[in-house]
């Protein structure tokens, strides 16, 4: 097996683009891109452009009608009529949409194929992690599902354990939606609690239905959880949902959007921590799938402060070549976001919160802690169903 990353990168996919001032900016993937070029992450890895989706790949998740419509609006945007969730506030139509997101979703199916097959041990599509598509409906900004489809393409090329890890600040309900029933497919998620942010789904109790019953993990985590609270949830529950389930690929998908500096949402994480959970998910590919890795980048509207910074952390961990918290942004860099959005871009690769201090469930649990109590739901809801202590 090549011990070298892939990095799946086409300018084309700044072409994601909801219009002026919708929250989903393409200018955070092209900053991002550049920031990792400053670094020189791309010459650590392979560079990869793979082909769009073609509609017999959308079609293993997405429906006939539902790619129909989309092909549709993207030909004509004027003729969305908020149908098939086009057309409307979170998703408008626009030229050129079913290219994009089949190119984006191409990049992430691409990812999975070179690492099933061995031509990379790790794979980072940035651009990806459109986790809210369902199968008849564009939602929360996502036209095509790309995790779903990358997960999908795994299944057809012969993976009987996918474990797929979800740390965007929304919950995953596309992917979870996909899978439902099938227990090939362990998806965990940890987000806000739905009470405080949409799409208001992904309760503790959601759990999977038949074969898939325990398949499915929701950690809702309180509004305003920082990051002491954001890892120890996760390492109160996802380690040993992945060492019990020892998946065969792990993808997961890295929304930025839990930062304090994020518009949309009500989670105090910061970059350190998000660095600190790239990190584990890293760690746990190796532990358990052979180091077989496909990251997804996802939310995040933070577009110059926290995005870039963030993904370029990941794609440094994909590449083996961290970069460490403390290093200065390229002066380059600051001068472009500077020109591109008018912002002043952040000095360092940190907010000044590395190594970022937790404590673990090991140690014991307060049960009216808020954060200890969302813990204790999701392993009281899913750890008997897959036969594990609560």
């Amino acid at each position: 097996m090549s011990g070298r990353a892939q990095l799946m990168w086409d300018e084309a996919v700044t072409g994601y683009d909801f219009g002026p001032g919708h929250p989903m900016d393409p200018v955070r993937l092209a900053l991002t891109r550049r920031l990792i070029e400053a670094f020189g992450l791309d010459r650590e890895m392979e560079v990869v452009a793979a082909r769009p989706a073609g509609e017999s790949t959308l079609r293993l998740v997405h429906r006939e009608d539902y790619i129909a419509a989309v092909k549709a609006a993207s030909a004509d945007p004027k003729s969305a009529d908020g149908s098939y969730g086009l057309g409307t506030m979170d998703d408008p139509a626009f030229a050129g949409m079913h290219e994009v997101s089949s190119l984006i979703a191409g990049l992430s199916v691409g990812a999975a194929e070179a690492v099933w097959r061995g031509q990379a041990l790790h794979a980072v599509n940035f651009a990806g992690g459109l986790h809210h598509a369902m199968p008849g409906s564009a939602a929360g900004f996502c036209v095509y599902n790309d995790a779903s489809l990358a997960i999908a393409r795994l299944l057809e090329l012969g993976a009987e354990r996918v474990a797929y890890v979800d740390v965007d600040v929304h919950h995953g309900d596309g992917v979870q939606a996909a899978f439902w029933e099938d227990p090939r497919v362990l998806t965990i998620s940890m987000h806000e609690h739905p009470r405080t942010l949409f799409p208001q789904t992904g309760w503790p109790e959601e759990t999977g239905a038949g074969a898939g019953e325990g398949s499915a993990v929701n950690l809702a985590l309180p509004a305003g959880t920082g990051d002491a609270g954001w890892l120890r949830a996760f390492h109160a529950v996802v380690p040993e949902l992945i060492a019990d389930f020892r998946p065969q690929v792990l993808v997961t998908q890295h929304g930025a959007d839990t930062h304090f500096e994020d518009p949309l949402a009500h989670l105090a994480v910061s970059l350190d921590a998000q660095r600190a959970v790239q990190v584990a998910c890293h760690e746990l590919a190796h532990e358990y799938a052979d180091g077989k890795w496909v990251a997804l980048g996802g939310g995040g509207y933070a577009v110059v402060e926290v995005v870039p910074r963030s993904w370029t952390h990941l794609v440094g961990i994909a590449a083996g070549r961290e970069i460490a918290p403390e290093t200065v942004i390229p002066e380059s860099w600051r001068r472009e976001a500077f020109a591109r959005t008018r912002e002043l871009g952040p000095a360092r690769m940190t907010d000044g919160r590395w190594p970022v201090a937790w404590g673990g469930w090991e140690a014991g649990y307060d049960p009216a802690d808020r954060l200890d109590q969302a813990v204790l739901a999701v392993r009281r809801a899913v750890f008997p169903l897959r036969g594990l202590l609560a």
